[in-house]
């Protein structure tokens, strides 16, 4: 039984092995026709120029000032939704759950507009702060959720997690509607453009704020793997090998929702990547979240800058928010499981 468990476990590697090499193609790929697209268009002989230090001053320009950091960006933010969503859905053993789907994202929106409302005199940290408001917004949320989804006397129901998370996001959703409705046009007009999906950390400065979070995170994520694996066993099996339950799971909730906030600061409101990523994440490689946590962040990588890069490049000159074309397609494959596996879910 030991031999047929190593046979099993050396296969399961070697095939997450593959597709990591496979998905890194990918990344390349995909990372190479995004720098290439845009209202200037660069070949991709210009950009390996360029990149190498060989371009002219305007292809350098239009590299490194404009399309770099906000690729970047989008790359950063798609693993850190990834990464988020395999937590959640190891955490609440809910294979819905999802940070849009449980109102994270709503309870950063509020955290938001919070701070476009009444700070900003600060904008010129707004690149450091909008996560903390964001990361603020959204633990409110998943606190809101934890409170609501014990029953007395009672572990987690993790079926309940998602109906509230909902009922919530409801809430907040229209406190952001309130509030919105207080600021003055151009602060509306981004808002709206972020409470849709909109990239809008284009700079540098957003990739310094990002980068820390999401590194950090994840490979919290990562070290806190074999944890996740025993969540998924029940409350009950965690707790006979010795997994400290409770603490485990307030840490990896906070870094789901630190990764999930700070990705929306810079990248906008865009659901589904945490609920689509570790769903194809699992097909690929199997349930054991060694192999899960990585690929679903590189799943929600190429998955959301393609999304950014069709939204800017294939319907000019209107420029499509990539929250827009992700949820197209993450709301088909969201109703698609809950009409195939409804007793999954429970």
């Amino acid at each position: 039984m030991g031999v047929k468990s190593l046979h099993s476990e050396s296969k399961q590697t070697k095939r997450a092995l593959f597709v990591g090499f496979v998905l890194m193609a990918i990344c390349m790929a995909v990372l190479i026709l995004s720098l290439n697209t845009g209202t200037i268009k660069l070949s991709p002989m210009q950009v390996l120029r360029t990149l190498i230090g060989l371009g002219t001053t305007k292809e350098a320009t239009v590299l490194f000032d404009y399309r770099m950091p906000r690729i970047l960006i989008t790359m950063l933010a798609g693993i850190g939704l990834g990464i988020s969503g395999a937590i959640l859905q190891g955490v609440f053993r809910n294979p819905l759950a999802d940070p849009g789907v449980v109102g994270l994202n709503a309870g950063s929106a509020v955290g938001l507009i919070v701070f476009v409302s009444f700070f900003k005199t600060l904008e010129k940290m707004s690149a450091l702060l909008i996560p903390l408001f964001t990361f603020c917004g959204a633990m409110l949320t998943a606190l809101l959720i934890g409170l609501l989804s014990y029953e007395r006397g009672q572990r987690l129901q993790p079926a309940r997690v998602i109906l509230v998370g909902i009922a919530i996001a409801a809430g907040f959703s229209a406190l952001s509607l309130f509030l919105s409705l207080r600021l003055d046009s151009e602060t509306y007009t981004f808002t709206a453009r972020w409470l849709v999906g909109n990239v809008w950390g284009r700079d540098w400065i957003h990739v310094y704020a990002l980068f820390p979070w999401i590194i950090g995170f994840g490979v919290f994520a990562q070290l806190h793997a074999k944890t996740l694996n025993a969540l998924a066993l029940g409350d009950d099996t965690a707790v006979s090998i010795g997994v400290s339950l409770h603490s485990k799971r307030i840490w990896l909730i906070i870094a789901a929702v630190s990764l999930s906030s700070a990705s929306v600061a810079m990248a906008g409101g865009i659901g589904f990547i945490g609920f689509v990523a570790p769903h194809l994440a699992r097909r690929l490689v199997g349930s054991s979240h060694q192999y899960v946590i990585p690929i679903s962040g590189m799943l929600g990588l190429v998955i959301l800058v393609m999304a950014d890069t069709a939204g800017r490049s294939l319907f000019l000159p209107s420029l499509i928010p990539a929250g827009v074309l992700v949820a197209a397609i993450g709301a088909p494959y969201f109703l698609y499981l809950l009409l195939a596996a409804p007793n999954k879910t429970n």
